[in-house]
């Protein structure tokens, strides 16, 4: 097989890129599967959100709410991203490096809006700091690869 021909095939490091691209939309739905139904229960909604509550405060309906939209929102993110990896689409790099960008970003807005909230506790708790962390390393090696290999390049052509 040529270079060329070989350049175009989903192989390499884009193998790994494709695993992380199709767990990223179930690790996600898992994360909104365990969480949100538990903060939705009358009795846990009414102690965040209720003006007679000991834990209310203002701002839990909305963080709740908009952490939900984009957590779902990132799902279908990765979905499209998956669409235009496995079809070699040419936007798929410019995709991959926006919803990586972001993700890095939220995770980082999301940890000072629950600061806001919860100003007793740590910006960053064990889960968020691995989250985090694991979002930097991903953007720090994924982001130069989809800019700058030439594999990238001669795949996502279509």
């Amino acid at each position: 097989m040529s270079d060329k021909m070989e350049a175009r095939q989903l192989g390499g490091w884009l193998i790994l890129v494709g695993i992380g691209i199709v767990v990223s939309p179930f690790k996600i739905s898992l994360l909104i599967y365990n969480t949100y139904p538990e903060l939705f229960n009358v009795d846990i909604w009414r102690t965040l959100t209720s003006p007679e509550s000991a834990h209310y405060n203002p701002f839990w309906a909305p963080f709740i709410f908009t952490e939900l939209a984009i957590n779902c929102s990132l799902v279908l993110g990765w979905l499209v991203i998956g669409y235009k990896f496995f079809l070699r689409r040419q936007g798929f790099p410019k995709w991959y490096i926006g919803i990586a960008l972001f993700t890095l970003v939220f995770i980082f807005l999301d940890a000072l809006a629950l600061k806001l909230i919860l100003p007793d506790e740590p910006l960053f708790n064990k889960n968020t700091s691995t989250e985090f962390i694991r979002s930097l390393i991903m953007v720090l090696i994924w982001v130069p690869y989809m800019l700058f290999s030439t594999r990238v390049k001669a795949t996502f052509v279509r």
